[in-house]
């Protein structure tokens, strides 16, 4: 293996960036920005040339001992394969375009050295989860990428509502890493050991080996991608960490964060049995359509974009359901390009109107902010599954995967996903860019920097050109009962209509359903037309079927009550009644027993008669 100190350093640069920056250049704004941009951009490079020198195909671990009691020990290692070096350039690349991206957007902020050093902490996070070789290490770093989400989601910690967001996903999340751990712990009990080559030795040796418990463990472990990843039923903290700045919700909502739980799925795979695949890709088809649904009917351009995260996501967890990690890991790497680049959009749109995030107070911003009009329309093209964009091939994948598993429920859901992808995101892009100005802001818009419009152009390309460059061969091969993929560049930008031409054609058509919908409906429109003809189920869209007030009135009320109802047994039961009555059987005791010292000899010496007497009788009976 050729570089071997090179992953360290990938691995440990983004976490050294964030100590000396809160250790030493708080104060300097510049130098801040030029060690978590230095630090994140020194990685892709190191990990070009990695990949560069040891080839795709190449796979390695690296362990060093990090803690020995008696039998156990446990490692910090990296695992280095086609999967994590993959994952390496997507968290390096579009993280280096987002930190780029954030010296223009947070220039005025005063806590500006903060946010990059909260920005480098997170890269460290996600690189651990990317680069661990087994659970232990996972989950620290998998609690650490929390961490720095509550931080960046919280940055604008003077404002409630950013607190109650940040204070919303840390809890939601903890839930499903309750499940997690309790996972984790299920499969080191039952084959003793939570490295994962150890693991697919094991299970590669005998699929038994986990018994009846193989389900419950897979489910378990599940759990922790349903909170990270934000499926149903813990969906409902993503759309609520909007209330970070616009690079935050790039960096959680595109390459990262929300990443992890599907990347982790795809790493413990041969963990996973059929039935709890099943469970699996049920939930990701639900979650996909739901969050479809919900966008529908927002007006805030990042919550928008947001539930659009949340359909993308269920999309790749459905397709690990159906036994197609590959096809999760590429919807996974375009799906970065394209959600980075429509987040950031919005955020060079949120600028130059001064914060403002409703799409009805835009309008007319195609010919103010040109580069940022053409960016967020490939971004858009991608989004939607229009050829030849990076999300066409990958968005295919997964219906051709369900296709081949003769799930027509999930090919019919995710076939209609598609459609209403595409009714939502132009929606947002015809009331935003074209029609009518529809305030003062929007008349008085211009174009934003150009550090912060060059990383838009760099995240287009990849946008339009990811799906054909060949990232679906790198993933494919790697995953028990999948096959290689090899594929020529020109025969790879028709590959879909040969390999399963009814999910591509029928995909397309239902695009270009949306597309023309949201035409008819949107083009020249003042206000919404629809909550007119759909009467309360848009309302039930807008208030995005009042999940939350559903969790306020049973799960947080319930425990309220419970936790009102453990007070009174703890103030008045057990310190009132139980430790209160043996205080006060001690205190009276002792005020009894104080009444006996009285100093007088004459008294003692009948006590001490009595005694003698008392006993007497005693032995004498």
């Amino acid at each position: 293996m050729q570089h071997e100190l090179f992953p360290w350093l990938i691995l440990f640069l983004p976490l050294l960036a964030a100590a000396a920056i809160t250790l030493f250049t708080l104060r300097s704004r510049a130098l801040s920005a030029f060690l978590s941009i230095g630090a994140i951009v020194t990685g892709f490079i190191l990990s070009v040339i990695f990949i560069n020198a040891n080839g795709w195909h190449f796979s390695a671990e690296i362990s060093r001992t990090w803690l020995s009691i008696g039998s156990l020990q446990i490692d910090w290692g990296l695992k280095l394969d086609a999967l994590s070096m993959m994952m390496l350039l997507v968290v390096t690349g579009v993280g280096g375009a987002i930190h780029v991206y954030s010296v223009g957007y947070m220039h005025e902020d005063s806590g500006f050295a903060r946010f990059f050093a909260c920005l480098s902490l997170f890269t460290f996070s996600m690189l651990g989860i990317v680069l661990a070789n087994n659970f232990i290490e996972l989950f620290i770093c998998w609690e650490l990428v929390g961490v720095s989400s509550y931080l960046l989601i919280g940055f604008w910690f003077e404002r409630p509502s950013a607190g109650d967001a940040a204070k919303k996903a840390f809890i939601v999340n903890r839930l499903g890493d309750f499940g997690f751990l309790l996972g984790i712990l299920t499969v080191w009990g039952l084959l003793g050991t939570l490295n994962f080559s150890d693991l697919h030795g094991q299970l590669t040796a005998n699929p038994a080996a986990l018994g009846l418990s193989a389900t419950v463990a897979g489910l378990l472990v599940f759990c922790g991608a349903v909170g990270k990843s934000a499926q149903f039923p813990l969906h409902v903290w993503l759309p609520d960490a909007m209330e970070g700045p616009t690079p935050v919700s790039a960096l959680i909502h595109a390459a990262t964060m929300v990443a992890a739980g599907v990347y982790m799925l795809c790493r413990i795979f041969f963990l996973l049995n059929p039935e709890a695949l099943h469970v699996i890709a049920y939930i990701g088809g639900f979650t996909s359509l739901l969050a479809a649904l919900i966008a529908v009917q927002q007006d805030d351009i990042k919550r928008i974009i947001a539930y659009s995260t949340l359909s993308q996501l269920g999309y790749m967890v459905m397709a690990v359901g159906l036994s197609g990690p590959t096809a999760a890991m590429f919807h996974l790497t375009t799906h970065a390009f394209f959600k980075a680049l429509l987040f950031l959009s919005a955020g060079s749109v949120i600028i130059a109107l001064h914060h403002e995030q409703n799409i009805w107070k835009m309008g007319k911003l195609r010919y103010k902010m040109p580069i940022t009009f053409w960016t967020f329309l490939v971004g858009a093209l991608a989004l939607s599954g229009v050829w030849p964009f990076a999300g066409f091939y990958s968005k295919d994948s997964i219906l051709a995967q369900a296709l081949a598993q003769h799930d027509y429920i999930l090919f019919a859901d995710g076939a209609l996903v598609a459609g209403l992808t595409t009714f939502y995101i132009f929606r947002l892009f015809f009331v935003v860019f074209l029609g009518k100005e529809k305030s003062d802001g929007a008349s008085h818009a211009h174009e934003s920097p150009a550090v912060m419009t060059l990383p838009l152009v760099v995240l287009a390309v990849f946008s339009l050109i990811g799906g054909f460059i060949g990232i679906e061969g790198v993933y494919s091969g790697m995953f028990v009962g999948e096959s290689g993929i090899s594929t020529g560049f020109a025969a790879a930008i028709f590959e879909p209509f040969i390999h399963s031409p009814l999910a591509a054609s029928l995909g397309l058509c239902l695009v270009a359903i949306g597309f023309f919908a949201a035409l008819s409906l949107y083009a020249k429109a003042d206000k919404d037309p629809l909550p007119e003809k759909l009467g309360g189920l848009a309302t039930a869209m807008k208030n995005k079927f009042y999940f939350d007030e559903f969790y306020e009135a049973v799960f947080v009320r319930a425990h309220d009550f419970i936790a009102a109802v453990m007070n009174w047994i703890d103030r008045w039961l057990v310190e009132g009644f139980c430790i209160g009555l043996i205080r006060g059987g001690t205190d009276l005791t002792g005020r009894a027993l104080r009444l006996v010292q009285t100093g007088n000899l004459q008294t003692y010496a009948f006590f001490f008669v009595l005694g003698v007497a008392v006993v007497l009788w005693l032995v004498l009976k």
